[in-house]
């Protein structure tokens, strides 16, 4: 089985509280690369809930988004139109449940790949990719990053070097 994570491509993320013109940019590539691929799509959403500037997040990225049923927290237009799964609920950077969940799919029928597209590279994708490294150790794990963009472009560079030398693939 091949697995797609869209890592939480949400109204916030590409054009919203902490849009940037590289999230822009990817949408049409990750909507492609959605309708192309060949295994299941699954997705993750940030959220937070209302007390968001009470939190540790909060208190060191002062900028509110992704707040549970607001527009910003909704996946932006072009990739809700693909969704066909009910997203993971993210409430931190990396999903402990997505890696639980890709274990247990992998217990049943073995779990080739899993590629990761999404926002953003140096935050949520990094993260994700690492939890997964570490429940599925075995199974090749994939960046995409045209189908990423990073808080800056350098910061999307450097965690795509990061994540090489921890022997994710990067294409």
């Amino acid at each position: 089985m091949k697995i797609l994570v869209v890592v939480d491509m949400q109204n916030d993320f590409v054009d919203g509280a902490l849009g940037t013109k590289e999230a822009v940019g990817i949408v049409p590539a990750v909507a492609e690369r959605i309708r192309s691929f060949d295994g299941r799509v699954l997705y993750t959403q940030d959220t937070h809930e209302s007390d968001y500037m009470e939190t540790q997040e909060g208190k060191k990225l002062p900028v509110p988004h992704c707040i549970r049923g607001t527009e910003g927290w909704e996946l932006c237009p072009q990739i809700k139109a693909l969704c066909n799964e009910v997203p993971i609920d993210k409430p931190a950077f990396g999903s402990v449940e997505l890696g639980r969940m890709l274990k247990d799919y992998d217990n049943g029928e073995k779990v080739e790949s899993v590629t990761f597209v999404g926002l953003c590279t140096d935050i949520c994708v990094i993260s994700n990719a690492m939890i997964v490294k570490a429940f599925l150790p075995e199974t090749e794990i994939i960046v995409d990053a045209a189908c990423c963009a990073g808080v800056t472009p350098e910061s999307h560079r450097q965690a795509l070097e990061a994540m090489k030398v921890c022997q994710i693939k990067v294409i």
